[in-house]
């Protein structure tokens, strides 16, 4: 039974703390580690570059030179890896290693193959698995304020919902059935991707007719059209502040799966098509490793 964050009650009923291991301290998952942190969980964290994770040790987490070394003791084992590719090589490695009763929480946009791999892989090791990638950017996860769409085992909930309300504002339970946690997140992101395009496009388009841009955000403030997204990414290109949040070519990954959804769904990829274009555009321009917002270069 979990009594308050991060501690819970044996059965000989003192208190004992969740141990969890993040695997990848990039800007999402140093950031959901900090949370975890923060609300008095035991973190365990490991990256394949290890001198991205040493500043978490700092906040008093212990670093993990070896992801195997890192998951063997942990109650809860969180990836935020960059793609599909990378997250089934670490579970390769790792899950043979995880203790009885230990949860796999997969957080990354893997996309559906992906989602689908990780899900067998876990089976084929007889590993309690959730899918559950996050909405939100390195700002909210440093917060604690993603938003947490898992899927999976309802029984798997009460062992690993402290450590989701640490990490997020909010947990979504998308249903039972592995992977649509991972459907959901790529129905979220072609909205995310395609706004931050139309931003783009508008700011591009107003300092082509000569036009202030100041005055975009003017104009829709307080208005249905108007958003606090549009508000900061118009304020990001404006002042020329592109510090990854989630980066251009986090995006063109993202993209890339989302196309492959829309078109095994038989619909029409006229829009990511122009979506994905643009941020390629960035990209090419010298700007993948910027902001999203940095897409109005692509322009």
């Amino acid at each position: 039974m979990t009594d308050v964050q991060g501690a819970s009650t044996t059965s000989e009923g003192t208190m004992a703390v969740m141990r969890v291991t993040v695997l990848g301290t990039g800007a999402m998952g140093a950031g959901m580690a900090q949370s975890l942190l923060r609300e008095g969980f035991d973190v365990t964290v490991w990256n394949r570059t290890a001198k991205r994770s040493e500043p978490l040790a700092d906040d008093g987490a212990t670093v993990a030179l070896d992801p195997v070394a890192a998951v063997a003791d942990a109650d809860v084992v969180v990836a935020m890896l960059f793609d599909a590719a990378a997250t089934v090589d670490v579970m390769t490695k790792v899950l043979p290693a995880m203790g009885d009763g230990a949860v796999f929480v997969q957080c990354a946009t893997v996309g559906l193959d992906g989602a689908a791999q990780t899900a067998s892989i876990a089976a084929e090791h007889g590993v309690a698995f959730l899918d559950c990638p996050v909405l939100g950017t390195k700002a909210p996860a440093e917060q604690g304020k993603l938003v947490m769409l898992a899927s999976g085992d309802p029984a798997l909930r009460e062992r690993v919902q402290p450590a989701f309300d640490a990490m997020g504002s909010k947990t979504i339970w998308v249903g039972a059935e592995l992977g649509l946690g991972s459907k959901l997140k790529l129905v979220c992101n072609a909205w995310i991707g395609a706004l931050a395009a139309a931003i783009g496009q508008s700011f591009a388009l107003a300092k082509g007719l000569d036009v202030d841009q100041q005055l975009i955000l003017d104009a829709f403030d307080g208005a249905a059209a108007g958003s606090p997204y549009l508000q900061a990414k118009g304020k990001a290109i404006i002042e020329s502040s592109f510090e990854p949040q989630f980066s251009v070519d986090g995006v063109r990954k993202d993209t890339g799966l989302i196309r492959d959804a829309i078109a095994a769904s038989g619909l029409s990829t006229v829009l990511v098509d122009g979506v994905r274009a643009a941020f390629d555009a960035a990209s090419a321009a010298g700007h993948g490793d910027e902001d999203m917002a940095a897409v109005y270069f692509g322009y």
